[in-house]
């Protein structure tokens, strides 16, 4: 459900006042920041709120737009993120959560609904869990349920094998790996819907720091596999969310 959607639902049962909805209609489409631009729009024209990169900002610059989208929105979420972005963050938004895995720094609203349909995460190895991760949590936070199977890459075939059931009942599957980057097929060759493959970085000289898992999963045997850039977990995470949707939607459950 977009924002525009909750504000009429607001209007027509009397939570929302039609001064706070003409208010709300009247926003520009972007916040001029000098420095940036922030996307009040993007929620109603694609469903998902901007979302924050934060490798690279500066500081007060970062402080700034998570500030103002805390205001607007009640809530933010930025990828890539440091310790010490997250210090500099907290000191504007206190309840600003850091996790230092994924590097997800987010601010969640208090009333959000619970996740909705089944994505599943699955990772190769140990190593690819911050990616994994950050797949995971960028779902979550766009409103899907998550299954979570870490550690189950090719080298122990069985491992994966014992968790088929769950991983077929997902409507989206997110399969994350590095050195080969083989888990993307075989997962391919166990399910129904569409596999989401994700090359991570991990892995000696000859992975070319993820570029040979890149490689095998587009030249995937398997069919219905996707393929993101390198470490995107982000993005793997977002796909996954339009294709709940899509999934939830068919079911008569309205997201």
């Amino acid at each position: 459900m977009t924002d525009a959607h909750r504000i009429l639902e607001g209007v027509r049962d009397g939570s929302v006042s039609v001064g706070e909805a003409e208010a709300y209609f009247r926003r520009k489409p972007f916040e001029e920041l000098g420095y940036a631009k922030l996307d009040r729009h993007r929620g109603d024209r694609q469903g998902f709120p901007e979302v924050i990169f934060c490798s690279g900002k500066a500081d007060s610059f970062l402080a700034s737009i998570y500030q103002r989208m805390a205001e607007a929105d009640g809530c933010a979420f930025g990828t890539r993120a440091s310790a010490h972005q997250f210090e500099v963050v907290r000191e504007v938004l206190p309840e600003v959560v850091y996790d230092p895995v994924s590097r997800i720094l987010k601010l969640e609203k208090k009333d959000r609904e619970p996740g909705v349909g089944k994505i599943a995460v699955v990772s190769g190895g140990t190593a690819d869990i911050p990616v994994a991760e950050e797949a995971a949590q960028t779902a979550e936070y766009f409103g899907a349920s998550v299954e979570r199977v870490y550690d189950v890459g090719v080298s122990g075939l069985h491992r994966l094998l014992s968790f088929t059931e769950e991983i077929q009942k997902a409507n989206c599957v997110i399969a994350v790996a590095g050195m080969e980057g083989a888990l993307a097929s075989v997962v391919g060759g166990l399910v129904s819907n569409p596999v989401i493959a994700v090359p991570t970085s991990v892995g000696y000289g000859a992975s070319m720091q993820g570029l040979s898992a890149l490689l095998t999963m587009i030249n995937s045997c398997a069919n219905g596999i996707a393929v993101v850039n390198i470490d995107n977990g982000y993005g793997a995470g977002y796909i996954a969310t339009q294709i709940n949707r899509l999934a939830v939607r068919k079911d008569g459950k309205e997201q």
